[in-house]
C-alpha cells in the first residue's frame, strides 16, 4: 500500500500558516497563488481591451513611488489613463502580466455584484440577512445588508493579522485556501459564516469593522438572490474589464467563489479592472452608475488613522473622488473616478503578520499623489 502526506502547501504548521502564506514562502505563493489553492475557476474576456503605451516618468515625477518601487516587497505596477497606458514597472522576479493574487481587492467584485442586484430589484440594502439567508446564525442573521456592505456590523469575528489563531485563518478552509488540520473535513463557506455568533445591533459606527466574513455573507446573499450563477457574473465582469490574461478565484467546497480575498490578476489586468469604476471599459453593464455614485456620495464609516481620509463604503474604500481597495500582503487599485486613472499596486511583505499598517498607508498616499499629479492631463475616453 503507497503512502500519502497531507499536500504540504495546503497544511498548517505550528504557527497554524499554510506554507504558501509563510514569511519564508509567501512572495513564491503570491505569485502563484492561482495554482496553489484547493480549487480555482478561471476566466478569460471575450475580447480585449487595447492599451495605447504613452509613457510617463512616474517615479521621476512622484519620488514615494520611486521609494516603492524599490522596496523588497514590490512585485509589481501598472498606471492606466482610460486606455493609455502611462508607467509600468516589475520586479526582477516577477512581471506585469503574471497572475499574482490581489486579496482583498477581490472585494471590489461584490460592489458590482450587488449593484447589478439593486438594478434588477433582486436586492434591497433594508432587508435582514436573515431574510435571503434564513439558515444563517446570530453573528448576522439581524444585520442590514447595508450594513454588511459598509463594514459596519459589530460581531464576534475577528479579522487580527498578529493573532494566529484569529477567526480570518480558520475562514481560509472555507476559501480552499488550507486545510483542516487532523484530516477534517473542509468547511462550506455557508457553514463557516452560520457559525458566527454575537451580533450587536446599533447606529452607524464613526469607524469600519473590518471583516472578511462580510463579504463572505454578501457572497451567500448574492448567491441566493441572483438568477444567473456567480461564475456566469465573473464572466460578465471580465468581458467588460477586457483583461488581456485570466482571472483566477478560489472556490469554496460548495463552489462559490472567494470574493473575500481569492482573487489572482496580473497588475495590466488589475488596472483594467478599475477602468470598470471610472465608466471608462466601454461596457454599460458594470458598474451600476447610481449605486457606485451614492457610494461615493453618502456618509459611511472611516477607516483607523492614518487612512481615515478614506471610508468604507458599498465594499469599497474612497474619499468620494477616489476609491479601490487594499489587499493583505500589499495589494491597493486605486482609480481616480472623474479621470480615469487607475493604479494597481502589488507587492508581498515577508514579515510574520504579511502585514504592515504603515506600508499600507505609504501605498495608498502615494497612490492617492500620483492621480493628483495625473488629474491636469486631458480626459481619456
Amino acid at each position: 500500500m503507497l503512502s500519502r502526506i497531507p499536500n504540504p502547501d495546503l497544511s498548517v504548521d505550528h504557527t497554524n500558516k499554510q506554507r504558501w502564506n509563510r514569511p519564508a514562502h509567501r512572495r513564491h505563493g503570491f505569485h502563484n497563488a492561482h495554482r496553489l489553492f484547493r480549487r480555482a475557476l478561471m476566466v478569460r474576456s471575450r475580447t480585449v481591451l487595447p492599451l495605447e503605451p504613452a509613457p510617463i516618468d512616474l517615479p521621476a515625477e512622484v519620488t514615494e513611488l520611486r521609494a516603492l518601487l524599490d522596496h523588497p516587497a514590490f512585485s509589481a505596477f501598472c498606471c492606466l489613463r482610460g486606455g493609455t497606458l502611462v508607467h509600468e514597472a516589475a520586479a526582477s522576479d516577477f512581471s506585469p502580466v503574471a497572475p499574482h493574487s490581489i486579496q482583498s481587492v477581490t472585494k471590489l467584485h461584490m460592489h458590482l455584484i450587488v449593484g447589478r442586484l439593486l438594478a434588477q430589484g433582486l436586492l434591497s440594502l433594508d432587508a435582514r440577512v436573515a431574510d435571503y439567508l434564513p439558515g444563517i446564525g446570530s453573528g448576522y442573521a439581524e444585520a442590514p445588508v447595508r450594513a454588511v456592505l459598509d463594514m459596519a456590523v459589530h460581531n464576534d469575528f475577528s479579522e487580527d493579522y498578529s493573532n494566529s489563531q484569529s477567526d480570518c485563518y480558520a475562514e481560509e478552509m472555507a476559501l480552499g485556501w488550507r486545510l483542516p488540520p487532523g484530516g477534517a473535513p473542509e468547511p462550506s463557506l455557508a457553514e463557516f459564516a452560520a457559525r458566527v455568533t454575537g451580533y450587536k445591533p446599533g447606529p452607524q459606527p464613526d469607524r469600519a469593522d473590518y471583516k472578511s466574513a462580510n463579504t463572505d455573507v454578501l457572497t451567500l446573499i448574492a448567491a441566493a438572490a441572483s438568477p444567473v450563477p456567480l461564475a456566469k457574473l465573473i464572466e460578465e465582469i471580465a468581458d467588460a474589464a477586457g483583461y488581456e490574461g485570466a482571472f483566477h478565484i478560489s472556490l469554496s467546497p460548495e463552489n462559490l467563489p472567494a470574493f473575500s480575498g481569492g482573487g489572482c490578476l496580473c497588475a495590466r489586468d488589475l488596472a483594467r479592472f478599475g477602468l470598470l469604476f471610472a465608466g471608462m471599459s466601454g461596457d454599460a453593464r458594470y458598474p451600476n452608475k447610481g449605486f457606485l455614485n451614492d457610494c461615493l456620495d453618502r456618509p459611511a464609516p472611516s477607516l483607523e488613522p492614518p487612512r481615515d481620509w478614506l471610508r468604507y463604503s458599498g465594499h469599497m474604500m474612497t474619499d468620494g473622488r477616489l476609491l479601490g481597495h487594499a489587499g493583505y500582503g500589499g495589494q491597493f487599485l486605486m482609480v481616480d473616478s472623474a479621470s480615469g486613472t487607475s493604479c494597481a499596486f502589488l507587492s508581498v511583505l515577508e514579515n510574520e503578520d504579511g502585514y504592515d499598517q504603515d506600508y499600507m498607508s505609504r501605498v495608498a498616499d502615494c497612490l492617492r499623489k500620483l492621480c493628483k499629479f495625473l488629474e491636469e492631463l486631458p480626459k481619456c475616453s
